[in-house]
């Protein structure tokens, strides 16, 4: 008798070696995806052997990559360039954001443009992004078929539950996640001079925000490198969500803040009013005044406060995490040309 996990489609999920520091997991979000599939789907997770660095090590990691293939290729982003070297037919993209694009100038801008997502896209049979913000940049710089690209969000974790806590507007504390230059903590950190407020940074530490904060006699604390227990204490104890960024390929805190039950200030750029939907102060992430009446808005405002919390426990339903390992799971089907689990249904 044929074993049941021998007859199921072999999904290989491709995985970049992580570095110590400096980058977004993306791994819990595909483990928790072949996790939820486990019943339909035979998985395998193949780690790169090398960081992505460096020439030799990265055509090392392509060559590797061929000898792990599946039924399904999965590349769950960042190294989108092992793909080149699989079969186009049965391999898909997720492609994060094209934010290392937009920071590139000149000849790297156009290595990184042809290995890392103009071949990538060529080389595959779907591909998958995350918001639709993220579809129109790759769009913007490679020319292919939009029936090609599939939009499927980032899941909300469990793990982010409703917690009841009064609102502080004698000491509010605002919580920014990330300080990468896109996060645009100077503007916030000049938004919220005067205020009546605490500012929580979590990333790695600069000491120019630092010096700032002490300049403007902000009270601040700086975090870095906390574990996911921790990282929940800080939005449960958060009276504000802070993402007043210049760019986002989605926008994760978007979604964890709304679903610990707080009000979230985002910009109304890039992905983010799109994560956000109805249920967030949108604001001009360039502009100081608009960023600073947003937080004035959510802490004096408190029918307006209410209002968005509420509506944010609807927002994070349209993430669950089922809802999109079955989206991937379709695309798989697709890609093995069956049925997806939709077309299954209705017939």
């Amino acid at each position: 008798m044929e074993n049941k996990e021998n007859s199921l489609p072999r999904v290989t999920f491709y995985y970049r070696k992580s570095r110590a520091v400096g980058n977004y997991s993306v791994e819990f979000i595909f483990k928790d995806v072949a996790n939820r599939l486990n019943k339909y789907i035979a998985a395998k997770a193949a780690v790169s052997f090398y960081e992505s660095k460096g020439l030799l090590k990265r055509i090392y990691n392509s060559v590797e990559a061929v000898f792990r293939q599946g039924d399904v290729n999965h590349i769950t982003g960042d190294v989108n360039f092992i793909g080149i070297l699989l079969q186009k037919r049965k391999t898909i993209q997720t492609i994060l954001d094209c934010g290392h694009l937009e920071s590139s100038k000149g000849f790297k801008h156009a290595v990184i443009k042809f290995f890392w997502l103009y071949l990538p896209v060529k080389r595959c049979r779907y591909v998958t992004a995350i918001s639709s913000a993220t579809k129109n940049e790759i769009l913007s710089y490679v020319s292919c078929d939009p029936d090609k690209i599939v939009i499927v969000p980032v899941a909300i974790s469990e793990k982010f539950k409703k917690f009841d806590k009064p609102f502080n507007k004698q000491n509010t504390r605002i919580l920014q996640i990330g300080t990468a230059p896109n996060k645009n903590i100077l503007r916030l950190i000049e938004a919220v001079k005067g205020l009546s407020c605490t500012l929580v940074i979590i990333g790695k530490h600069q000491a120019v925000y630092e010096e700032k904060m002490k300049e403007y006699r902000i009270p601040y604390s700086y975090s870095w490198g906390l574990s996911d227990d921790e990282m929940m204490k800080q939005y449960q104890q958060a009276d504000i969500i802070a993402l007043a960024s210049t760019y986002e390929g989605f926008g994760m805190p978007i979604l964890e803040g709304q679903a610990v039950g707080r009000p979230v200030l985002t910009s109304k750029l890039s992905s983010m009013p799109e994560v956000a939907g109805d249920a967030a102060c949108l604001v001009d992430p360039f502009d100081v005044s608009a960023i600073r009446m947003g937080l004035n808005k959510i802490i004096e405002d408190d029918t307006y406060r209410n209002k968005i919390i509420e509506r944010g426990f609807e927002n994070v339903k349209k993430f669950d995490p089922q809802k999109i390992a079955m989206s991937y799971f379709d695309l798989y089907m697709k890609t093995l040309n069956f049925k997806s689990c939709a077309e299954s249904q209705a017939s």
